[in-house]
């Protein structure tokens, strides 16, 4: 087994206010947006986009959630089964999260006729401040706002917990932790390459 693999397969529950801590953008202007894009990393902690990937072999048990998406939709992870659910952490004022929204728009248009369901799970913002994100973004994938219950980060803490801010997680078709992207998406390359070989079957097998 890898050294990253190892580092997954042992990451202990992290509780939601860790998590948050490490996850903080702290201004809501776009000057920080012009901080990141210059590889500055002011005001904000972040990850730096490293990808862990999870062999087939050494995947644990699947994630389980049950959340409502800011506009009523329903999603669970028992109803996901058989789908790749691309799971991204976000909130607005974040320079990375900002940064990386067109990519994330990007590969999931090209699948969304394939079995595969973005989420969006906002830790931070009330309903108004995200949609307005999403608007000036063009996100049309569904978002949980996770600031009050925590929902999402707890249901991921047992495995592998987001950490920071962005974060994109890829569960495979079982609902297992395939994949983990700590940072700001930089291109589409990486995520589409992760989605497709879960869809394909060519995911690692060891």
């Amino acid at each position: 087994m890898s050294t990253s693999r190892k580092r997954l397969a042992t990451v202990a529950a992290t509780a939601v206010i860790a998590a948050l801590a490490l996850a903080g953008c702290s201004s809501s202007n776009d000057a920080l947006t012009k901080q990141y894009g210059n590889g500055t990393t002011q005001n904000y902690i972040s990850g730096d986009g490293a990808v862990t990937e999870v062999a087939a072999a050494d995947r644990t048990d699947p994630i389980s959630f049950d959340v409502q998406s800011m506009t009523g939709e329903r999603l669970s992870s028992k109803a996901l089964r058989g789908k790749v659910v691309v799971v991204n952490f976000w909130y607005a004022s974040c320079p990375p999260c900002r940064a990386e929204a067109k990519y994330l728009d990007k590969v999931e248009a090209k699948y969304s006729t394939d079995q595969v369901q973005f989420i969006g799970v906002n830790v931070r913002d009330e309903q108004g401040t995200a949609e307005a994100f999403e608007r000036t973004f063009g996100t049309d994938y569904p978002t949980v706002l996770d600031a009050s219950t925590g929902a999402m980060q707890l249901a991921m803490s047992g495995q592998v917990a987001p950490n920071a801010v962005p974060a994109t997680i890829v569960l495979d078709k079982q609902g297992r932790v395939a994949a983990r992207v700590l940072g700001a998406v930089d291109g589409p390359g990486i995520l589409d390459t992760l989605v497709g070989d879960e869809l394909s079957g060519k995911a690692k097998a060891s």
